[in-house]
């Protein structure tokens, strides 16, 4: 039946703001629309294939698009704001709402736990997110008399260790030094989250030469799992991957160790954690958050660096707001205002969570406008696909924000506050949204900020070509591991 009802075009959705049909074979796609074997490395490919050729269908099938094939889930993917936005917000526990899909992320699930505030759904969600995301909180993170200390010990650990790249840079002898920066995103990254947020003490050494090498294996391997998990075991031992994924599994737990031993002495922000759970029942969700949030924040910081080194007066511009900061407060970011412009073009353009998954637990009704409906049958996963709505034209384009949509213009964002557009009206979804955002919003905000603000005060940077591809797994990231130009500042020298 399903298949009939593909091959003769008949419409599985009712309402009259329908999707349209996409083909499982067609002549010149850039990839096949379901991930398997020879393509589950190339997840955006994947994507591309749903809205490849859409040109002669009406606008709304051109912005949502469906598969229904005997096999294989029935999946709706789409770029339409309207329908991301009214699907984020009508997820959650309660009946008829729609569940986080958890199939993207099995891989994730076996390798961190399933109690996690990531994969849990439901009333186990509920109770999880009241354990986990509270104290990642703006009103937590930004209480005046912690928020010094934190920021100050996040201040010194990415000042540190910019001084010794600046040292390194300084030795080499030359005026401008090659360098591939995502190795040293990630060190910093975690070093904050690990000594910083959670209180450890783990040398520098250690975080770059142990742990975040077998935090990427990790990541690495949740991705290929999810897609290939029942022959991944024979080939991972054909291969002695194995041997790899032991010690780094090992590492993984030595490091979850860690960031949970500051918990009986209040270190870290874990004096703002208030919560009777034992170690054991946080354990997955420590997890998740090493491994997401060093994601999330290297992919951040990377495409942001990416982007400026091919933006020089951008670059100075925020080189000139950041001169005389040396405090990172809230009300200094905010009057960065072309620092943080481009943080928020980085989101649309080149989002770390490139799609986000729901499934319908029941024949759901999603209204678009007054008039406007699309029900979406019990059982679909429905894929949001973030990456290609902040690209779309008739979304993000020259006559809405007076640039591109495929252009980074962080000025866009003056131009559509100048046209009394709010933050409501046009959104990127960067960090999600709803009631399963991304409970690391700010303190990945102020990651980030800490780190590219100190990096252009001390460096200028330039990158030898115009454009880089996107790599994509669990997150995106420049597909050339952020390759720059540095040179030091006149004032450094």
């Amino acid at each position: 039946m399903r298949l009939l009802r593909q091959l003769t075009k008949k419409n599985p959705f009712s309402g009259n703001y329908l999707p349209s049909r996409v083909a499982l074979f067609a002549r010149g796609r850039v990839s096949l629309p379901f991930p398997h074997l020879w393509n589950y490395r190339e997840p955006i490919r994947i994507l591309d294939a749903y809205f490849q050729g859409v040109e002669h269908v009406d606008k709304t099938g051109m912005h949502n698009r469906y598969l229904d094939v005997p096999f294989f889930p029935a999946v709706l993917v789409t770029r339409d704001p309207s329908i991301i936005k009214t699907i984020l917000l009508d997820t959650g526990d309660k009946p008829g709402q729609f569940d986080r899909d958890t199939l993207p992320t099995d891989g994730i699930a076996r390798a961190t736990g399933e109690d996690s505030l990531l994969y849990s759904n439901g009333e186990q969600w509920r109770m999880q997110k009241k354990l986990a995301a509270p104290s990642f909180g703006k009103n937590k993170l930004f209480q005046p008399e912690k928020f010094a200390e934190f920021e100050q010990t996040f201040r010194k650990t990415a000042a540190d260790r910019l001084e010794i790249l600046r040292e390194q840079q300084a030795a080499a002898g030359d005026a401008v030094t090659p360098l591939v920066l995502e190795p040293e995103i990630s060190a910093i990254m975690l070093e904050m989250l690990v000594n910083n947020f959670f209180g450890g003490s783990v040398s520098y050494a250690d975080i770059q030469q142990r742990y975040v090498p077998s935090l990427t294996l990790m990541i690495d391997h949740m991705v290929q799992d999810t897609i290939a998990h029942r022959i991944q075991t024979p080939m991972n031992v054909l291969t002695g991957k194995h041997k790899q994924l032991r010690l780094a599994k090992q590492d993984f737990e030595a490091l979850t160790d860690i960031a949970l031993a500051g918990r009986a002495h209040g270190l870290g922000m874990w004096s703002q954690f208030k919560s009777d759970a034992s170690n054991e029942q946080l354990r997955s969700n420590i997890r998740v958050f090493l491994a997401g949030a060093l994601e999330a924040t290297t992919s951040f910081a990377g495409w942001t660096f990416t982007h400026l080194a091919r933006s020089p007066d951008i670059q100075d511009a925020i080189y000139n707001e950041v001169e005389s900061v040396d405090i990172y407060e809230p009300d200094n970011l905010a009057q960065a205002s072309n620092l943080l412009q481009a943080l928020q073009e980085t989101l649309r353009l080149t989002p770390s969570l490139y799609f986000l998954p729901r499934r319908a637990t029941v024949d759901t009704t999603v209204k678009v406008g007054p008039d406007q409906e699309m029900i979406i049958p019990k059982g679909t996963h429905v894929l949001l696909d973030v990456w290609h709505a902040n690209r779309c034209e008739d979304f993000w384009g020259e006559a809405i924000s007076g640039y591109p949509a495929t252009r980074f213009a962080p000025q866009r964002w003056q131009v559509l506050k100048d046209k009394g557009y709010s933050p409501k009206d046009l959104m990127h979804f960067g960090f999600g949204f709803g009631p399963r955002t991304c409970p690391g919003t700010s303190l990945g905000m102020l990651e980030v900020a800490l780190v590219v603000g100190a990096f252009v005060k001390m460096f200028r940077f330039t990158a030898d070509t115009k454009t880089v591809e996107p790599k994509a797994g669990v997150s995106t990231k420049p597909g050339d591991g952020v390759t720059i130009n540095i040179e030091v500042r006149e004032p450094y020298q």
